[in-house]
């Protein structure tokens, strides 16, 4: 099925349900969550980062920056984690702003 599909639910529709009490929807924030807080704690294991940047879609649920950070606790290795977890400046659109300056006209192949 494509994602845009029938029953397409944007992260902002699924934050909206489970707020509502949705169960399905409450279910698949919270997994998602845990996997976020996965995913950022094996970065900060693997390379200490100063602060996690997050785009896309998904980085406009509110309950993000406050969910992720107390999860990931469980999964880093130092428990006195304090690794950010900050929104990015440019919308949605943030992660195609940073290729195209990092776009280099002289390497174009003629």
């Amino acid at each position: 099925q494509d994602w845009k599909g029938p029953g397409h639910r944007s992260a902002a529709h699924i934050e909206q349900e489970a707020d509502a009490g949705d169960l399905t929807a409450i279910g698949a924030l919270d997994r998602y969550m845990d996997r976020m807080a996965r995913a950022c704690a094996m970065a900060i294991n693997f390379m200490d980062p100063d602060v996690i940047v997050l785009g896309g879609g998904v980085s406009n649920l509110e309950t993000l920056y406050e969910r992720v950070p107390r999860l990931m606790r469980r999964y880093v290795i130092t428990p006195d984690c304090r690794t950010p977890i900050v929104r990015n400046r440019h919308g949605d659109s943030s992660g195609v702003r940073g290729a195209a300056w990092l776009w280099d006209d002289h390497h174009v192949p003629d």
